[in-house]
């Protein structure tokens, strides 16, 4: 099975986050094969209350129509936490798939109540990055899950 080549840039963006002493999550979104807008967790480098993954690739999407957010993909490399799944709902993003929700889980069932399609990956590539940072800067984990 080819690697779904929307994903794998999803998991280069995280692992982009990392190289600049973030947090390693990042998120693509896709509209009819093309990428609307990526990005990664960048609270660390921004100083930022809100740009995770998901929502640093909203706000690199610009602005779109509805009818462009409710053809759309959203691949992201953890669990959408509650915000990114407000988000997710507000602009009517039908499917997300998520590389991981081993190490976090994030409000998969509120998506999956509201009709969306939640598609797990479960990949190990994205599990190890999140289980090393977590290890290695748990500091950093823990403020950014609002522990």
């Amino acid at each position: 099975m080819n690697p779904d080549p929307f994903f794998e840039i999803a998991l280069q963006e995280a692992q982009t986050g990392l190289k600049e002493g973030g947090i390693p999550i990042g998120s693509v979104i896709v509209h009819n094969n093309k990428i609307l807008g990526k990005g990664h967790n960048r609270r660390v480098q921004k100083g930022s209350t809100i740009l995770h993954g998901e929502m640093d690739a909203l706000e690199n999407a610009g602005r779109q129509t509805a009818s462009i957010y409710k053809n759309s993909v959203l691949y992201t490399t953890l669990s959408p936490c509650p915000m990114c799944t407000g988000a997710i709902l507000l602009y009517g993003i039908p499917k997300v798939i998520i590389g991981e929700n081993k190490t976090f889980m994030g409000a998969e069932e509120l998506l999956k109540s509201k009709g969306v399609e939640v598609v797990v990956l479960n990949d190990d590539r994205c599990i190890k990055l999140m289980e090393d940072f977590i290890q290695n800067k748990p500091e950093l984990w823990n403020e950014d899950i609002g522990e």
